[in-house]
């Protein structure tokens, strides 16, 4: 019979896999999947197993994600697998088995049970201590150098981490007696111990561990070795409550370490009254633990990079469709230049802008900063364009109505910090008059043909902050010659060391180039805010928007 075993986090997977088929996906509810993986890159339902009744199995995507490998090569089809051949989905590592194959099946983990007793009679080692060079008694022994050289080869085999953790195991008992071996887990509240992977030389399980907790507590924050010489010196271990069953004679554990972070625990016990582990098995024993320790964090490794680069992909799916959202033309009405510009200070932001056409004819035209930055701020934009422009359609459209129908929108489904500062304005390009509201957005700067500045500043309070509104609409004309130039705070805080770029620097350069055309004038800022800043990364984005109304 086929078997699928893996791991993926602390959590140790075994599934029998008689005649049928087997979605696997991750928990969710009312899953209808045989096999579940508690992983955040595993999808609802991401790959599908079937095994014939002629002992044949095969495997398929069911459109994941983040994919189906087998053996490293990603699958586009159904394709057959057999025993021994290496499957992910997603970041969650497996591997199918033939039970009749194994010596014997490893039996299937179960939480490991922690008590309250701690033995009287263990000796503690720092682990320094413990891993100073091995005296040549121990050294000495014909199985140590070739058990060393094997496991010292698992540090580069690609192979699934609970298929090293099984061969490390067995190789551990050519040199220690054992009659139970494990690595095990612990939950990031070190409330719970999880079993990793479990090996039985004589093949019998001896039942479920029941470690002392403050054995366990003591290993995650000392980094401290434990040997327990025998069991039997100890009067709590007759009680089967104690750290281990009562019939062991001797027992020991040592963390496994990333430089100072427990990546979990290896331990050992014996029933054998022949074997009393001392201070020469416990060196030998956090040798080992110290080869597993290093191909630990060899795994934890790639695991962060593949998420990485998984968390990269979205990144970069994400500011491509941000930048979708955005519009591809600037409408450019009679007697009118209208240019638009933004520069991201990361793969998504917060600072949005819109130009469309009204059936009427008028021109809308907005500019955005979002609270926050990130993704967050990213996904607070899109929905809020996507609001304006299901309003524009509205054959009735009114300035104030729409804006308060955005805000309370905005209000009614965030949190109380995600706000917009927001400048939206309606050009009639045939009365050449602007119409807008400021909504606590940076006051826009309208220069008039002879040279003087006007402030269009904020006429209420930004959208999505309260469920009520105070916006009032503000009208100018605008003459040849005149400029209108809305902006974020991207642009006038721009820092280098104590120093802002300000907006005084900013009215100083637009009115020394107000002969320019929009574009030009965008570009001469922006150059001149990248100039000022040098090589100080930017923190935040920078919008502009800029109008000119020609002869």
């Amino acid at each position: 019979m086929f078997r699928l075993i893996g791991t993926s986090g602390n959590r140790y997977y075994s599934q029998e896999l008689p005649p049928g088929e087997y979605v696997v996906g991750r928990p969710s509810g009312g899953s209808d999947c045989n096999i579940i993986v508690a992983d955040a890159t595993v999808s609802r339902h991401h790959a599908k197993l079937e095994v014939t009744a002629d002992c044949r199995c095969f495997i398929s995507d069911l459109g994941s994600h983040n994919g189906t490998y087998v053996n490293g090569e990603k699958i586009q089809s159904r394709i057959p697998i057999k025993p021994g051949d290496q499957l992910q989905f997603g970041s969650a590592e497996f591997r199918l088995i033939d039970d009749r194959e194994t010596i014997p099946p490893t039996p299937k983990p179960t939480l490991t049970k922690l008590s309250h007793h701690d033995p009287e009679r263990s000796v503690v080692l720092p682990l320094d201590e413990v891993l100073k060079p091995l005296p040549s008694r121990v050294t000495d022994q014909p199985e140590f150098l070739s058990t060393l050289f094997e496991m010292a080869r698992m540090l580069v085999l690609p192979e699934p981490q609970e298929t090293m953790l099984e061969r490390t195991l067995k190789l551990v008992t050519n040199i220690i007696p054992a009659d139970r071996l494990a690595v095990l887990f612990t939950s990031p509240d070190q409330n719970e111990v999880y079993t990793g992977a479990l090996h039985l030389p004589q093949g019998k399980d001896l039942g479920t561990f029941t470690l002392s907790r403050t054995i366990v507590k003591m290993l995650m924050t000392t980094k401290s070795a434990v040997l327990i010489g025998n069991v039997l010196d100890d009067p709590r271990f007759a009680d089967r409550q104690s750290i281990i069953s009562s019939d062991l004679k001797s027992a020991m554990a040592v963390p496994l370490l990333d430089k100072d972070r427990v990546l979990g625990i290896l331990y050992a016990d014996t029933t054998n009254a022949l074997y009393h582990y001392n201070n020469d098995y416990l060196r030998l024993f956090a040798t080992f633990g110290n080869i597993i320790a290093s191909r630990l964090t060899n795994y934890t490794l790639l695991k962060e990079r593949h998420e990485k680069e998984l968390f990269e992909a979205e990144l970069k799916r994400a500011s491509t469709i941000q930048k979708n959202l955005l519009p591809r033309t600037i409408p450019q009405p009679d007697y009118y230049s209208i240019h638009a510009f933004q520069e991201q200070c990361r793969a998504v932001g917060g600072d949005l802008y819109d130009v469309e056409m009204l059936p009427d004819g008028r021109i809308i035209f907005l500019a955005a900063d979002i609270s926050g930055k990130g993704m967050g701020a990213a996904l607070l934009m899109s929905n809020i364009l996507a609001s304006f422009r299901i309003l524009y359609k509205d054959e009735h459209f009114d300035l104030g109505t729409v804006i308060d129908k955005v805000s309370l929108e905005l209000f009614e489904h965030s949190a109380p910090e995600h706000f917009a500062t927001l400048f939206v304005g309606l050009l009639d390009p045939k009365c050449h008059t602007v119409t807008y509201i400021n909504a606590g957005h940076n006051p826009a700067l309208l220069l008039r043909e002879n040279g003087l500045l006007e402030h269009l500043e904020a006429s209420g309070t930004m959208i999505g902050a309260f469920d009520f509104s105070q916006w009032v609409e503000e009208t100018v004309s605008l003459a040849v010659g005149d400029v209108l130039i809305l902006f974020t705070d991207g642009v006038t805080e721009a820092e280098k060391g104590d120093a802002c770029y300000s907006d005084e620097r900013l009215e100083h350069l637009v009115i020394a180039n107000r002969e320019k055309n929009p574009e030009d004038i965008a570009r001469i800022v922006m150059s001149d805010v990248t100039a000022f800043i040098e090589d100080t990364p930017r923190s935040d984005d920078i919008t502009m928007l800029v109008m000119k109304r020609n002869s």
